[in-house]
């Protein structure tokens, strides 16, 4: 009889015991040190404002401090790159945008690392639609009369905050939906393009909702238009790109991932806590006066639906035939 087998079933048994209950008290105490918010963007950008409101809510419950850390370039694979390299422990995070979802297709044959594979989902935030909007000085106060204006000029400058992100892909949408020739510009996350955008070194962009509402009001940008496939509780009275260009659906979303191999007690916490800090009342009117809308979701479910979004942006990619060097 060979007492082998049961006796190494039991040992792995105890070990996969013994593993779990180290990670459900490793999750009991987590976090008890700083933890580093890993924004793949500029300050100023919808993705930093967003990441500093929430690691002010988990500051408040948790007692512990969540600071940003501004780690941007390549469209945000830098600061990707970073937190898949770093220790599975629950002290780093990142907290990033639907361009993510873009950057596996874009940068297929350059990417160090599999985003699917080597990131732990954790919640996916927010819902946030761009924004189509124009300097003041652009003649246009309609999506038709600025493509208009870009096929009379054939001069226009678009701005957008990255290879690679969604506003760079919306332009070329735009390209490729209308005919239309204009300049695509690239900056280092929402924040540097709207600053463009506002001192007029570029006629227009794609902006997060969160980066240039405060812009909007003040009359330094116009918007336009939406690229959610339903109207912004925001932008209430902005017609969709959809509406107008069947198919043209765009929302940048934000999402919470750490690096795989975290322990998914550590991963389920700071989810209870993503979804705590979504229903409070300031956050509520924080999205709703700066265009987003809180979603929250389980780790299961924003792994759904960012396959889904890779899948989406493969297609518009090869269609469009887009190359990025």
């Amino acid at each position: 009889m060979n007492f082998a087998s049961p006796l190494r079933f039991a040992g792995l048994l105890l070990s996969a015991v013994t593993l779990g209950v180290s990670g459900a008290v490793h999750a009991q105490s987590w976090p008890d040190k700083t933890v580093r918010v890993i924004v793949p963007f500029g300050p100023g950008g919808g993705t930093d404002i967003q990441g500093r409101l929430l690691g002010k809510k988990f500051y408040d419950s948790m007692k512990q401090t969540f600071v940003v850390d501004n780690r941007a370039g390549a469209a945000g694979l830098i600061g990707a790159e970073l937190v898949v390299k770093s220790p599975p422990d629950g002290y780093t995070v990142l907290f990033t945008t639907a361009s993510l979802s873009v950057n596996v297709t874009l940068y297929k044959k350059s990417l160090t690392f599999d985003p699917i594979k080597d990131l732990a989902p954790v919640s996916w935030i927010s819902s946030v639609p761009l924004v189509l909007v124009t300097h003041p000085s652009v003649p246009a106060k309609s999506v038709k009369e600025l493509l208009a204006l870009a096929k009379k000029t054939g001069k226009l400058n678009a701005g957008n905050n990255g290879a690679g992100t969604t506003s760079y892909l919306a332009v070329e949408m735009l390209k490729q939906a209308t005919g239309a020739s204009m300049v695509n510009v690239s900056y280092k996350g929402g924040g540097p393009a709207v600053i463009a955008l506002i001192s007029g070194e570029v006629d227009f962009e794609f902006g997060t909702a969160l980066a240039v509402a405060p812009h909007v009001a003040s009359g330094k940008v116009r918007a336009i238009a939406v690229t959610t496939a339903k109207p912004a509780k925001a932008y209430p009275k902005l017609p969709t790109m959809t509406s107008m260009y069947p198919g043209f659906d765009v929302d940048n979303w934000y999402a919470m991932f750490m690096p795989a191999g975290t322990p998914k007690p550590i991963v389920d916490k700071l989810n209870l806590e993503i979804l705590k800090a979504l229903k409070a009342s300031d956050v509520l009117e924080f999205m709703a006066k700066e265009g987003g809308e809180p979603v929250g979701s389980t780790p299961e479910e924003l792994t759904a639906m960012f396959r889904r979004e890779i899948a989406k942006y493969a297609k518009v990619i090869a269609a469009a035939n887009i190359v990025v060097q």
